[in-house]
């Protein structure tokens, strides 16, 4: 079946670069990345000048105080830039392309010019070439949460409590990738003839400064920006009101287990418009890699979830208190108006039964 063009949505082309400054160009998606860890770090600060948020636990496992100080958050967002890096990378080379790691290396800048002089002699692995290929969610977890783990136990944090700060500040994160996912015209999704079709470039000319079409090309579902609005902005909304109106973060892990069900879920759901790699193998029943990194996602995000749960034994209230030891003031004293009133019956009934003395006249 053909999709073609006239009955799809225009592309919104943008330059994949934001700012040129000589030979250093600066991308979207770079600045995608500085915008979710940057927004991260900005709303996590927010979280800790609330202290209430973290009070009045009756298991007795929170302190009252928020997990970790201005400080310490300021030297964690450090680690976790280097895990979303590394783990995003090493992530989608294993996960997707393993061959990379086979493959010779090549110089880091190719071409003509000032940067291919200065740095054309230095080689590295095209498994550490962000370029080739890109990076994987996924993996950026598993090294986020290597990297929190580690910073923790070096400081004697709360793993969990830890874990529910950098939860909520995810899907910021998210919400920009997927949007410069979108403006790179790359992860669309598959074809279709509904009313949200679009039609993506093949690639980009920066010779020409232009986007260039294939002749084949087809309307695709805009995947991209369904991942957005799930994985990114419907799922933060959701945390915030678990956080604000639940109080999940009284309850350690709560937070990230509803993290991780919310995304295992939601990208499940896009992976079923979503195109999948072609250099990946065909699944079973129609599954695709995406869907089976999510599973593990979701199971855990259920233990989580459900690993300190307590029944929450209600405290009585205060004016109860004050009222409940008034009564019992108050019923002292009539308990001891009983029994002596219950004494002074049995003197008067011993009194009766005495025989009265007889009188002698003188």
């Amino acid at each position: 079946m053909t999709f073609l063009a006239l009955a799809s949505l225009p592309y919104f082309e943008m330059d994949p670069i934001a700012l040129q400054v000589g030979p250093i160009a600066i991308r979207w998606y770079a600045l995608a990345y500085i915008a979710g860890i940057v927004g991260g770090w900005f709303y996590i600060a927010r979280l800790l000048k609330h202290p209430t948020l973290w009070k009045n636990d009756p298991s007795g496992v929170m302190s009252g105080q928020p997990p970790m100080s201005r400080d310490q958050l300021d030297d964690l967002i450090f680690w976790i830039t280097l895990g979303i890096i590394f783990g995003g990378r090493l992530g989608y080379v294993f996960f997707y392309e393993p061959d990379l790691l086979l493959k010779p290396w090549e110089p880091v800048v190719t071409g003509q010019g000032l940067m291919q002089t200065l740095l054309g002699w230095i080689h590295i692995p095209p498994a550490l070439m962000i370029w080739h290929g890109g990076m994987s969610f996924h993996g950026g977890l598993i090294g986020v949460a290597l990297a929190g783990y580690f910073f923790c136990r070096k400081n004697g944090l709360g793993i969990l409590r830890v874990a529910d700060l950098l939860a909520l500040a995810a899907p910021i994160g998210l919400f920009f990738g997927r949007i410069a996912n979108f403006i790179n015209a790359e992860l669309y999704g598959r074809p279709t003839d509904g009313p949200l079709g679009m039609v993506f470039p093949d690639y980009y000319d920066y010779g020409r400064d232009q986007w260039v079409y294939a002749s084949d090309a087809v309307a695709r579902h805009p995947s991209q920006l369904y991942e957005a609005a799930l994985e990114g902005l419907a799922l933060f909304i959701i945390l915030v009101i678990a956080s604000r109106v639940w109080n999940i973060l009284k309850q350690p892990g709560a937070a990230t287990g509803i993290f991780l069900i919310g995304y295992g879920v939601a990208r499940t759901i896009v992976e079923n418009f979503r195109e999948p790699d072609a250099f990946m193998p065909d699944f079973p029943l129609g599954l695709t890699m995406g869907m089976m990194l999510s599973l593990p996602m979701v199971i855990l995000g259920l233990w989580l979830f459900l690993l300190n749960r307590r029944p929450v034994k209600a405290d009585p209230k205060p004016d109860m208190k004050v009222k409940t030891s008034l009564a019992n003031k108050q019923q002292k004293p009539a308990d001891q108006q009983k029994a002596e009133a219950k004494e002074a019956t049995q003197e008067n009934s011993q009194e009766d039964k005495v025989p009265p003395s007889k009188s002698t006249k003188s």
